[in-house]
């Protein structure tokens, strides 16, 4: 099989489900941004393993990953003909009791914090700021489904997990966080 089509030359195309569309579609923006926030995560995955004691983290990234590639099918979806497998009932779970697992080891926070040491905790918010764009660029499809609202709030609340695991990667590193105070 070969990886190019042509078919997309005139800035078009395929939705799941076969209706073609503009590559500037709402839909095929989200994905889009779905995509680069995977691959974000990736490298992610590999910074996480340069840190004692993180392969853990490495693991809940790889399943986040998972769970972003069944939101983006959603978003990729033409939502009168395709037939997708649903979003588990509260997607979000999962993250919101990570994001307490490690908040309770983690110092208090007392400012705002600026991306530095180490290149994971600083890759954590690279991906952050991606995944808002990620949820932003999701609330401008007009025909969002169930599937999509569920998909929109883990976005949401993984942006909230990435910061905590930047938190996190920089206790375990030895570093501290380095807080903005005006």
């Amino acid at each position: 099989m070969k990886i190019y089509t042509k078919t997309g030359d005139a800035g078009t195309t395929s939705l799941v489900g076969g209706t073609r569309v503009s590559k500037t579609h709402p839909r095929v923006m989200a994905y889009g941004d779905l995509d680069e926030l995977i691959s974000h995560l990736g490298i992610l995955r590999g910074r996480c393993l340069e840190i004692p004691g993180c392969a853990p983290a490495e693991a809940f990234l790889r399943g986040i990953q998972e769970d972003l590639m069944l939101i983006s099918a959603h978003f990729a979806a033409d939502t009168k003909q395709a037939k997708l497998k649903p979003l588990p009932e509260h997607p979000e779970q999962k993250l919101e009791d990570e994001i307490d697992r490690l908040t309770a080891i983690l110092p208090p926070l007392s400012a705002f914090v600026l991306p530095a040491s180490p290149v994971a905790a600083s890759e954590c918010h690279v991906a952050r700021t991606v995944c808002r764009r990620c949820e932003r660029s999701a609330l401008l499809i007009e025909d969002l489904l169930p599937g999509d609202e569920a998909g929109i709030k883990y976005l949401n609340r993984l942006s909230d997990y990435l910061f905590t695991l930047a938190r996190y990667l920089c206790v375990q590193s030895g570093a501290c966080d380095d807080f903005w105070i005006p």
